[in-house]
């Protein structure tokens, strides 16, 4: 039946929190389910929609009642509401309901109670055995509650868990943390939960009593208060402690001060602020401490500490920080502003995540870089302008035996570009049936420093550059790309292609007599090809499929202009797999490109046995009419000595291999590898992870970079491992251990161990760990550290 009320109102909930299928406290209602209330119910404030076994009205008073089976459902302003029996006072606009009371609000939030009162119009209520439980999963419970204004709420005799109180099949179960208190009192405005007479419960164990205790309301995202410390120990910081505060200034902006505290050396002071605006968000991080250098200076490996180092204390910060706005339209724009004052003050006290990437270039790992970037994106066409200069800390020569004498790269020998242009542009409709893109892009490096190879070719690097000044570039590419599709009866997919660059280059500075003045060089390249692929399936027994790709390419162009004067910036690193195998452009700047005849084949077979159990290998190589010196690699400790670093130089690449194996859904492999014609592994990257049981899981990662053959201090060749376990063997207890292993050292660059309690609610670990990463100014580093994260209280990472 709709019945008209007048100026029925109710509150979003008399408490913080919800409540499931069990519940706490004597008396406290039993959940039902219930089918979800409509978003749209087509009701008006006035109004209210009423099932019940029987309705009647006394005088001012609407009863309605329902004492077997399913209870009464009410439905008013966005609520639902479940009870026996219900009462509203047209006169004084008082609801009350008892019986197995279950109040929704619009937002999901449920109230559970044996008597539950309403006032009409004033927001205040009564509840008589209360339980809540909010969306986190925190819940309270009470033995009475009252809700004294819009903004307060009080409680008495009640408890409040941030954990899960019913098991998985739904039976009462005793919260591994808890508060009971006195009284509560839920302030929104203040957007606090206060607590009198507060004891402190694990797994029902009396811990701690505090006369007054205050925490953050679990209903508001984000409270000022104190979030819980990070606690470590380090040989050269001693005990450390850090104690982070939020201040939450407004909705759109707040401060987080983190002061870490050091036994023996001066703390260091984290600040963070945010604020977001209509548009974008703006993260700044700092940090400034005056303290004297610490670390292993001594040389003579004699036993005592006597290396000359700075004695006085100095200021010492960093800055991280970065903005990203994209209001309405196609541009988009932001920065980023990353500096320290010391190449080594991140690791010297532990700085959390300071190489995050951020805008629209990335530097390195330890590589800060500072940018301001504009961009413009349509569907068919994009636009963006960046100016960028970085800063290293990454170590060029390292002191085993006083790591805090590690030589740095030097900031000046890496390039600022301003400015730096990318540009792309494709017609609405296709162009002799397949698709135009226009690209184009221009970039100018200026270097205080020099640098030699492999930026420099060995043609443009005779002996004494010691002094020289750095080399300044400025590039402009211009590139027109056609391409269309074509698949035959048979299946087999067609793609011509055709490809058109052209390049000019201004390069000053150069350090070989009658190179200083600034050069000029134009290069240009055309290109076409055919992409040709065939996939073919077969259905094998037992629902089984045999996918079978063979793939092939061939293009002709003309003959690549890789003049020695032009640096190459962009084009270092090569990435062969798959996918770069195929590409005209293999490289992944422009700097360093391909001509030539060429031929490229692979083929792809992957074996499916059911919708997430499948198994793929790929194999591929290509071919070259000639064999491009150009492409060789002057090594950064002997620049006379060229190497092949792509695996494209020659007239045949390296052969790339990868694969795939995924053989249930808990486990999942994969690994890639590049090898030459003797069948040596060049480069290789290969992981396993898997999952079993709910919570337990691991990972294993192996990488290798074999390719520069020329041994010295510049030599980047590498080999690691990386494992991380985690294994439950109690309940809720297990172990967790990781670390990264050095092959070519033949030590852990990192590891830990230690024990684990997780229990969905809180979960803590405690154990050792040990750090012998070469950057380190202070050498090997271990000690014990503990972790603790808190349902609703947060943790400490």
């Amino acid at each position: 039946m709709r019945v008209g009320l007048k100026h029925l109102r109710t509150h979003r909930s008399l408490l913080l929190a919800g409540v499931g299928a069990c519940l706490l406290g004597a008396g406290a209602a039993q959940a039902q389910d219930a089918p979800p209330a409509p978003v749209d119910d087509g009701l008006d404030d006035r109004a209210l929609y009423l099932d019940a076994a029987e309705v009647a009205r006394v005088g001012d008073r609407l009863e309605a009642s329902r004492e077997a089976g399913d209870r009464l459902f009410a439905r008013f302003q966005n609520h639902s509401l479940w009870t026996r029996r219900l009462t509203y006072d047209l006169a004084t606009g008082i609801a009350t309901a008892q019986g197995e009371v279950e109040l929704t609000a619009p937002d999901g939030v449920t109230v559970f109670a044996d008597y539950l009162e309403l006032t009409d119009g004033a927001g205040t209520g009564v509840a008589v055995n209360l339980a809540t439980r909010q969306e986190d999963g925190s819940s309270l419970m009470a033995a009475t509650a009252v809700r004294r204004s819009e903004t307060v709420n009080e409680l008495n005799y009640a408890v409040f868990t941030p954990c899960p109180i019913c098991d998985e099949e739904g039976r009462p179960k005793e919260p591994t943390i808890s508060i009971q208190a006195q009284r509560v009192i839920q302030d929104e405005s203040l957007r606090a939960v206060l607590y009198r007479n507060a004891v402190f419960k694990v797994k029902g164990v009396p811990v701690l009593f505090l006369p007054f205790f205050a925490h953050p309301d679990p209903t508001v995202d984000r409270a000022s208060g104190f979030l819980v410390p990070e606690i470590g120990f380090d040989q050269e910081r001693g005990l450390s402690w850090e104690q982070p505060y939020l201040i939450v200034v407004s909705p759109s902006e707040d401060w987080l001060i983190s002061p870490q505290f050091n036994s023996e050396v001066e703390p260091l002071l984290n600040l963070q602020w945010r604020r977001r605006f209509s548009g974008g968000t703006v993260v700044a991080r700092g940090g400034y401490t005056h303290a004297r250098n610490f670390g292993d200076f001594d040389s003579d490996d004699d036993g005592v500490d006597d290396a000359p180092r700075p004695l006085d204390r100095e200021h010492r910060s960093y800055l991280l920080a970065s903005g990203a706005f994209d209001p309405a339209g196609p541009w988009r724009w932001g920065f980023t502003a990353e500096r320290t004052s010391d190449k080594t003050l991140f690791d010297r006290y532990d700085v959390r995540d300071p190489y995050a990437d951020n805008g629209l270039y990335h530097g390195d790992e330890r590589r800060l870089i500072s940018q301001v970037y504009a961009e413009r994106q349509t569907p068919r066409s994009y636009l963006s302008f960046a100016t960028f200069a970085i800063q290293s800390l990454r170590v060029t020569q390292f002191n085993d035996t006083a790591p805090g004498l590690n030589v740095f790269e030097s900031d000046g020998a890496l390039p600022v570009a301003a400015p730096l242009v990318e540009a792309r542009w494709e017609p609405g409709r296709p162009v002799f049936g397949g698709r135009l893109r226009l690209t184009g892009s221009a970039v100018a490096l200026y270097r205080d420093d020099f640098t030699g190879a492999p930026v420099l070719r060995p043609e443009v690097l005779p002996a004494g550059t010691g002094s020289a000044e750095g080399v300044d570039s400025r590039r402009a590419t211009g590139r027109a790309e056609w391409r269309r599709t074509l698949i035959s009866d048979a299946g087999v997919r067609w793609e011509p292609f055709v490809d058109a660059r052209v390049d000019l280059y201004s390069i000053a500075d150069l350090p070989v007599p009658g190179l200083e003045s600034d050069q000029t060089v134009t290069r240009g390249r055309a290109t076409a090809g055919l992409d040709v692929s065939w996939p073919l399936i077969r259905p094998l027994t037992g629902g089984a499929d045999l996918i079978l790709e063979p793939l092939g390419q061939i293009s002709a162009s003309t003959d690549a202009d890789l003049d020695p004067r032009i640096p190459n910036e962009d084009s270092q690193v090569l990435d062969l797999d798959g996918s770069t195998l195929f590409r005209i452009d293999r490289f992944p700047g422009e700097d360093l490109y391909e001509g030539g005849l060429r031929a490229t084949g692979g083929a792809r077979a992957t074996l499916r046995w059911s919708e997430d159990r499948q198994a793929s290998l790929f194999i591929g190589r290509s071919w070259r009419s000639d064999a491009e010196p150009g492409l060789l690699t002057a090594s950064g400790d002997d620049p006379s000595v060229l190497y092949d670093a792509t695996g494209l130089a020659g007239t045949t690449s390296d052969w790339v291999v990868q694969g795939t194996f995924e053989p249930h859904d808990g486990v999942r492999a994969w690994g890639r590898a590049t090898l030459d014609d003797s069948g040596e592994v060049r480069r290789a990257e290969a992981a396993v992870e898997g999952r079993w049981g709910r919570r337990s899981g691991g990972s294993m990662i192996y990488v290798m970079d074999d390719s520069n053959p020329v041994e010295g201090p510049l030599n980047r060749n590498y080999a690691f491992v990386e494992a991380s376990v985690q294994q439950f063997v109690a309940g809720n207890w297990g172990i967790a251990s990781s670390g990264v292993y050095d092959l070519d050292r033949d030590l852990f660059v990192r590891s830990e161990v230690g024990l684990l309690f997780d229990d969905d609610c809180v979960r803590f670990e405690i154990g050792f760990r040990r750090d012998n990463t070469r950057v380190r100014p202070s050498g090997a580093s271990e000690g014990a550290y503990v972790r603790l994260t808190l349902a609703t209280f947060g943790g400490t990472g």
